[in-house]
């Protein structure tokens, strides 16, 4: 019985290597569970009952209220400006009532009443500018034309977004990479015992023919 548990006993790098297995698995798992309460949920409470539909411009318009946004001039370099705000009205396919227009669900919860919130810089002016920027595109280049846009009736059934923060990809890696770390951990220590098994049997069989 000495001589069995002897011969089971791991070495200091078979010891490591288990550590690190273990180590990987408690990763993974706490990663998974930590993703899927603080991130994961959110994300498909937001997509649930959304989709996607088609969207035309009514209408561009430029607010007389002006918001205020935090810019950044350098290491302790910080000061507040202003800009102006753009709504852009559309209609989409799947109701004839005018919806507000958003980036995506990032700016619609930051400022739900504009449509754009340009990059903050020092001078109000320029703040403006760009906005102005932004209204001639959607008039004039967008037009009439349709485009895709999303949405989500039991959240905010009176906007739409152009894009989602939380695509499908941004889900399947939030899912892939602690699983991919769980079953890194487990076929590490499972490689360790194998190897380690092989290895008595070996020198069971090798004292057996002497």
């Amino acid at each position: 019985m000495a001589r069995s548990r002897a011969a089971y006993e791991y070495t200091e790098a078979e010891d490591k290597s288990m550590r690190l297995g273990f180590l990987l698995i408690a990763a993974g798992l706490l990663s998974l569970l930590g993703l899927g309460c603080c991130w994961l949920r959110p994300a498909l409470q937001e997509r649930g009952g959304g989709g996607s539909a088609n969207c035309t411009v009514l209408a561009v318009r430029q607010l007389g209220e002006r918001f205020a946004c935090t810019f950044s001039c350098g290491a302790a370099c910080r000061g507040t400006a202003r800009y102006p705000c753009l709504q852009v009205l559309v209609r989409t396919s799947r109701s004839s009532a005018p919806a507000l227009l958003h980036e995506d669900e990032r700016q619609l919860r930051t400022n739900p009443k504009c449509s754009y919130i340009p990059p903050c810089a020092r001078d109000d002016q320029e703040n403006s500018e760009n906005v102005t920027y932004k209204q001639k595109y959607w008039k004039e280049k967008v037009g009439s034309q349709p485009f895709t846009c999303y949405f989500n009736q039991h959240l905010r059934p009176d906007d739409v977004m152009l894009k989602r923060t939380h695509d499908e990809t941004v889900l399947l890696h939030c899912f892939l990479w602690p699983v991919v770390t769980f079953l890194v951990g487990v076929l590490i220590v499972v490689l360790t015992i194998c190897a380690k098994s092989l290895a008595v049997r070996a020198e069971a069989i090798k004292k057996k023919k002497h």
